[in-house]
């Protein structure tokens, strides 16, 4: 197995040692004590929306050993994300409370009801329910479930609420830290008392490797027959910086006048946006599509895929343009950099600068061996690091700790 080792920069946390062939490297996990069939685990979401944090739950619970971990998923929030979860057959519940103390009541309840090992929070809201619901369940009398949470979001909280997380830190069992930059985030908060470990993102590499591209778009949408298509998939929220990327597209469009820009997700920002649009005479060349159900089909038939975010904690959606062998642009900002090495296995472009932005993309349409061959780099790096079993096996070895004990997993 894979022991954690501490860092020196960060005060209690832990990294995974990379296997040299990740994907594929056997594991052997010691047996769980007792009678014990299955370690029972709730992935707590704090919203059933479509997301980064809600993509990771997803692949992570379709590849999970079954046999060894009995994982149902609980959202504080109705939403898209459930339906797709309830269709693959996984065990959901919603749970919409009238306020914070009735969802620790009822998180709680849920909790004892099924005998949960492990509380697996992800994103603010449910570290601070799961985490104050687990220890509601000791307060009965039972066994307080071990406390795990993913810090997904590099969001900039209020003094408040990191104040309530500096609190629950400590009561927490393990923290999980999607890169680098949000280990360092984690510590900047003050957030110390459980250890944190690194685990990147994975992507599910069987879904992409045979994937066809969709065949409809330019159909769907009146794109010009042989012009060019760029795209960004990602919430229409002001953090992602969609702003700067219709700034940059006239420049775009004036190099390729056949270009298309497809604006995929959904958000609060889709009035704003559209009418930034319209402003620039860009009604034509820029489409919000909406939620889209193939994503991966449509990213595929990208010739760019862009990320133009003001901050990002690692941003999945580029983990999997990187995965269909798609050149990629993205803002040089939080964990982009520790997938995207600039030149190498796509472009960097600083972030709120869209002249840098329009370069980039005019770069990539303008040269194609440049673009292939980034393509090319990104597909073999998430190939190498940040497959989906790799997540997997780092997440189940820290819910192993809840039954087998961490002194056993280091002997």
């Amino acid at each position: 197995m894979t022991l954690l080792k501490p860092t020196d920069s960060v005060p209690g946390a832990v990294f995974a040692d990379l296997p040299d062939d990740p994907c594929y490297q056997p594991v052997a996990r010691l047996p769980l004590p007792g009678d014990r069939e299955r370690i029972r685990v709730v992935e707590l979401l704090a919203t059933g929306s479509n997301g980064g944090a809600q993509e990771h739950v997803f692949n992570l619970v379709s590849r999970i050993d079954r046999s060894r971990y009995d994982v149902s998923v609980c959202s504080l929030t109705a939403g898209s994300a459930i339906r797709r979860f309830e269709k693959a057959g996984i065990p959901v519940c919603v749970i919409e409370a009238a306020d914070d103390a009735d969802a620790v009541e009822s998180v709680a309840a849920h909790l004892a009801a099924i005998g949960a090992d492990v509380v697996h929070n992800h994103m603010y809201h449910a570290e601070v329910i799961g985490t104050q619901a687990a220890l509601r369940v000791a307060e009965t009398g039972r066994p307080r479930p071990f406390v795990v949470g993913t810090v997904h979001s590099s969001r900039v909280r209020s003094e408040a609420d990191v104040e309530l997380l500096r609190d629950l830190t400590p009561r927490m069992d393990h923290l999980i830290a999607v890169s680098t930059s949000i280990v360092r985030k984690i510590d900047g908060e003050g957030r110390h008392g459980a250890p944190v470990s690194l685990i990147y993102n994975g992507i599910d590499l069987a879904r992409y490797d045979q994937l066809v591209p969709c065949c409809t778009l330019r159909d769907e949408y009146g794109l010009p027959p042989e012009g060019p298509i760029v795209g960004v998939v990602a919430r229409l929220e002001p953090e992602k910086g969609h702003p700067t990327l219709i700034e940059a597209w006239p420049t775009v469009v004036a190099a390729f006048p056949d270009a298309s820009l497809l604006i995929i997700g959904e958000g609060s920002r889709l009035e704003a946006l559209t009418a930034q649009a319209r402003d620039l005479g860009l009604e034509r060349s820029v489409i919000f599509t909406g939620r889209r159900d193939d994503v991966p089909e449509v990213t595929k038939s990208l010739d760019v895929a862009v990320l133009p975010s003001y901050r990002e904690a690692q941003g999945l959606t580029i983990l999997e343009a990187m995965a269909l062998s798609r050149p990629v642009v993205a803002s040089n900002v939080g964990g982009i950099p520790e997938m995207i090495e600039d030149g190498r296995t796509g472009l960097l472009v600083p972030p709120h600068d869209p002249d840098a932005l329009a370069g980039a993309i005019v770069r990539l349409l303008s040269d194609h061996p440049l673009a292939d061959t980034l393509g090319r780099a990104g597909h073999d790096l998430v190939h190498e690091r940040f497959c989906v079993e790799l997540m997997v096996r780092a997440v189940e070895s820290i819910y192993d700790e809840a039954v087998v004990g961490v002194q056993q997993l280091a002997g």
